[in-house]
């Protein structure tokens, strides 16, 4: 074999290990969350519900780990609690009795589960009745990083969005059961993002023109579909579950079930805005709309950070 030739295996094979080997790192993440039930706004006016949540927060915290990686997670329901809570992570492969198991106030639940696919993916509360616990505000996400930091595009803002219904009664069960929400909402709060249809709402998504803006979208329901479309936009491309290896291109909207989660790119060649919604109207004009601002003097804060998800 030639000499230049024997160079560039040499080098080939050595690309190729180095790649595999930053692939191969893995860590030991540790997550507590706790349980918590409180009181919490579900408007911009600063209306008050009795909510059930994870560390005070409606959604609760992002987690986020890569794949690979091993997450030991405990969940504190705090004493003062009425309620038993859980955990379920649906990035998690676990004995559903054992792991995700209810636990009484003032105990504790810990368990470990390693993050094999790459994606977004809800977590919820699964105690009993399920579908009050998420109802009432017992929800959110886990990004899991693909380990190929080149699986996907490079993102240059991104933000999480949890769609979710509102029941007026967060006592009332039966409604759950019937399907009885008065609004639907994006991150708990009704058109928390939308100056447009709430004048008192003071907060919205931003990026510059040309930007990849990544959703991450997750719907908690309890009940209802999102067909999730980005109004004067075109979704760039779209991952069901937020898999690189699922992904599609140029799609006007996608159907996202309760329980699920896709992630959403999204670039604009021009400066305004678009309206981010679940073209389901009825839930739409109730509160699920998110306003997105291209403009040149984006703020450079969002988008990143503690700013993915704006609370």
């Amino acid at each position: 074999m030639k000499p230049n030739k024997m160079l560039g295996v040499a080098l080939a094979g050595a690309a190729a290990l180095s790649m595999l080997a930053f692939q191969a790192e893995a860590k030991t993440v540790k997550v507590t969350l706790h349980a918590e039930e409180v009181d919490q706004p579900i408007d911009n006016k600063g209306t008050m519900y009795r909510t059930w949540t994870f560390d005070g927060k409606v959604p609760g915290p992002v987690v986020r780990v890569t794949e690979g990686d091993t997450v030991e997670f405990t969940l504190v329901n705090e004493k003062g609690n009425k309620n038993s809570h859980s955990m379920d992570f649906h990035a998690a492969r676990l004995d559903v009795v054992k792991d995700f198991g209810s636990v009484k106030p003032g105990e504790e639940k810990h368990y470990t589960f390693t993050a094999n696919y790459p994606g977004v993916f809800f977590y919820h509360c699964g105690a009993d009745p399920m579908i009050q616990h998420i109802a009432r505000g017992m929800f959110g996400t886990i990004i899991v990083d693909p380990k190929d930091p080149n699986a996907m595009p490079k993102a240059d803002r991104e933000y999480v969005l949890i769609q979710s219904e509102l029941y007026p009664n967060p006592d009332a069960k039966e409604d759950m059961m019937q399907n009885k929400w008065s609004n639907v909402m994006f991150n708990g709060g009704i058109f928390k993002y939308d100056p447009v249809h709430d004048p008192a709402a003071t907060r919205w998504l931003q990026a510059k023109p040309g930007e990849r803006v990544r959703i991450y979208f997750v719907n908690a329901g309890p009940n209802e579909f999102s067909s999730f479309h980005p109004i004067a936009g075109i979704w760039d491309a779209v991952y069901p579950s937020g898999n690189p290896k699922n992904v599609e291109h140029g799609l006007q909207s996608f159907v996202v079930g309760a329980g699920d989660a896709a992630t959403f790119d999204l670039i604009s060649p021009v400066e305004g805005a678009n309206a981010i919604v679940t073209h389901s109207l009825k839930a739409a004009l109730t509160g699920a709309i998110a306003v997105i601002m291209f403009s040149n003097d984006a703020d450079p804060k969002m988008g990143h950070g503690e700013q993915i998800l704006v609370r």
